[in-house]
């Protein structure tokens, strides 16, 4: 990684050196007032001390002049005047004290004094010029005021004066002149502090705008990039050791451990949409991603597991749906054969119970007749003596015929246990074919029964109706018989009218077995359809199961050993 100054201590030093600059300009600033407060107090120094030594020198004039005046004039006021400078204003020692006070060289000092012991000198000169004014003397006080040594004296003191003047200007002004250019300096050292700090200041926003805020705001337009899931966007920055080029290389490293994971995730979901579940998670993942990783292991596991576990139950499903379909087929193929079994059943019962019924129609007719025979009989009674023989041979043939019925009971009491076992069969629609043969065959049996029952009781019919014929014509012969007849004939239409009933009974019976039979046959078209819908259902079931079968043979699993 290329080495690069840190931006924290590149900010740092220039913020420490506009730091530096702002802390000098301020002590600049302090260093100007000082100067500048100097400056002013050496201009006042200047004023007082010019002013308090032209007061020293106008205060010595000052007596000169009064002194002269009053020797001129003689006027006391400026005799007054005169001493009211010397006793009271006394401006030049004020002046002097002033100026002491101030501050003066020893130079300067001598020149004062130098110009005191001038000034004492003419005193006495000017004393005795205001006592020869007192007493009079006006010309000889001139002498003393305007004389040589009094003149010789101002021209020193003037000269001495002068001197002073200038060496003091001198002085002052050069000290003002000192501390202007001092404060001068401080001036320009403060503009320059401010050009620094200006400078420093603006290379620092440089600093931050290009080498801060440029990078940080391509920084953040790629993470805008990164969180919209653009990891191939262009990204210029190059990385480096600055806090920004560390930045740079944690968000390439960032989209690199992205890609990484993506394109890890992307292949191992694309081999699962493609089938294959034999694979590993071998990526080691970071961070918030261990649950990503973690989640696909267990979607793998889960996914294997739940898979072998369907292709087991899909192997299980197929031999099942096979051996279903087969036996729903056997079943149905049964079904079939016991409908069509039922179906014929149902039209034999059909035909003996119209059969049955016939014959219940005939012992009907049987009755009636019986009844009028022995209406006949009883208006007939001298013959019936007669056909006593005939009655005997009617009760015989009564008999017989009671063992008939006795035939048709039994007939009647198989068929409803046939009908029983019917039911019964048809509810287990098992092998119900067979079963159902055999209860048709023992059905047709019965019927033949009942249809040979039934002929016996109409051949007995007839040779009653011959015999009672034959006793009709006995009965014209003798009255006695008839008696004979008449009892016979009432036993005889007793049991005609039990053989009508018996046979009612009977037809009503069928009837019922008739309607069991339908049902059942119904019942049986039910199973029969129920039957091949199952098959079909147990077809398309092993269709199925084979299609899931060959779709989870695409799937590549684990091999466990």
């Amino acid at each position: 990684m290329k080495k690069a100054l840190n931006q924290s201590t590149l900010s740092f030093i220039l913020n420490g050196i506009s730091i530096l600059a702002l802390l000098f300009l301020v002590l600049s600033l302090f260093s100007f007032s000082s100067v500048n407060n100097e400056l002013k107090q050496a201009n006042e120094d200047r004023f007082l001390l010019t002013y308090n030594a032209n007061r020293f020198m106008n205060g010595s004039a000052y007596l000169t002049n009064e002194v002269r005046a009053f020797a001129s004039t003689g006027k006391q006021e400026h005799y007054d005047n005169y001493w009211n400078e010397v006793n009271n204003l006394k401006n030049r020692n004020k002046g002097v004290e002033a100026m002491q006070e101030i501050g003066i060289t020893s130079e300067e000092q001598t020149r004062i004094d130098d110009m005191s012991a001038l000034s004492n000198s003419l005193v006495p000169l000017e004393d005795e010029a205001m006592k020869k004014v007192q007493a009079g003397k006006m010309k000889k006080a001139l002498d003393y005021v305007y004389g040589e040594d009094y003149n010789s004296a101002i021209a020193q003191i003037n000269s001495l004066k002068e001197q002073f003047l200038e060496e003091l200007d001198a002085r002052t002004l050069a000290e003002v002149n000192r501390l202007s250019q001092h404060a001068e300096l401080i001036k320009l050292t403060m503009v320059i502090a401010l050009v620094v700090v200006g400078i420093m200041q603006l290379s620092s926003m440089i600093l931050i705008r290009w080498k801060i805020l440029h990078p940080v705001i391509r920084v953040r337009d790629q993470m805008g990039e990164i969180s919209n899931g653009n990891l191939s966007a262009e990204f210029t920055l190059e990385p480096n050791t600055s806090e920004i080029g560390m930045l740079v290389a944690s968000i390439y490293e960032t989209k690199q451990e992205l890609k990484k994971y993506i394109h890890d995730i992307d292949s191992k979901l694309s081999e699962m949409a493609k089938g294959n579940m034999d694979l590993s998670i071998e990526n080691e993942y970071r961070g918030e991603f261990l649950p990503i990783q973690n989640a696909m292991r267990q979607i793998l596991d889960s996914l294997n597991s739940a898979l072998s576990k369907i292709n087991v139950t899909a192997e299980h499903v197929s031999i099942e749906s096979k051996r279903m379909a087969s036996d729903a087929r056997i079943l149905s193929d049964g079904a079939v054969q016991q409908a069509s079994a039922v179906q014929e059943l149902s039209s034999s019962i059909q035909e003996l119970s119209t059969q049955v019924d016939r014959t219940s129609t005939d012992a009907d007719t049987a009755r009636k007749c019986s009844t009028d025979a022995a209406r006949l009989l009883l208006l007939s009674n001298e013959k019936m003596a007669t056909l006593t023989k005939a009655m005997e041979d009617i009760s015989n043939a009564s008999q017989q015929i009671g063992g008939i019925i006795k035939t048709i009971e039994d007939i009647s009491f198989q068929t409803n246990i046939l009908a029983l076992n019917a039911a019964v069969e048809a509810a287990r629609a098992g092998e119900a074919g067979k079963g159902f043969a055999i209860v048709a065959n023992e059905v047709q049996s019965l019927a033949n029964k009942s249809s040979e029952s039934a002929q016996h009781i109409t051949a007995l019919i007839e040779n009653s109706i011959k015999m009672i014929q034959h006793g009709t014509s006995l009965s014209l012969d003798t009255t006695e018989t008839l008696a004979s007849v008449v009892v016979g004939a009432k036993q005889a239409t007793e049991l005609i009218e039990e053989i009508a009933e018996s046979a009612m009974q009977q037809s009503q019976s069928l009837h019922q077995l008739t309607l069991g039979m339908e049902q059942i046959a119904e019942v049986v078209q039910t199973n029969a359809s129920t039957s091949e819908k199952s098959a079909a259902s147990a077809q398309e079931l092993y269709k199925h199961s084979e299609e899931l079968k060959i779709n989870i043979h695409k799937f590549r699993l684990r091999r466990h050993g």
